[in-house]
């Protein structure tokens, strides 16, 4: 269920280049807060699944809303 959830807004993930090609920035539009950067696109994706474990573990402790 969890993964599930992950995989979903992974999935919905965009990236680009900043720092002229120096570095690169995601984010998932439809959860606020989720984005990450990353000298590489691998590191910016690791750095993003960080991000979106981190927000909905506080989500889930706080008992807020989670998208479904």
């Amino acid at each position: 269920m969890i993964q599930d959830f992950i995989d979903t807004f992974l999935s919905q993930a965009w990236d680009e280049m900043i720092d002229g090609g120096k570095r690169f920035y995601a984010e998932i539009k439809a959860l606020r807060g989720v984005w990450a950067t990353g000298r590489t696109l691998e590191e910016c994706r690791a750095n993003l699944l960080s991000a979106l474990e981190g927000w909905l573990i506080f989500r889930l402790r706080n008992q807020l809303p989670v998208p479904q």
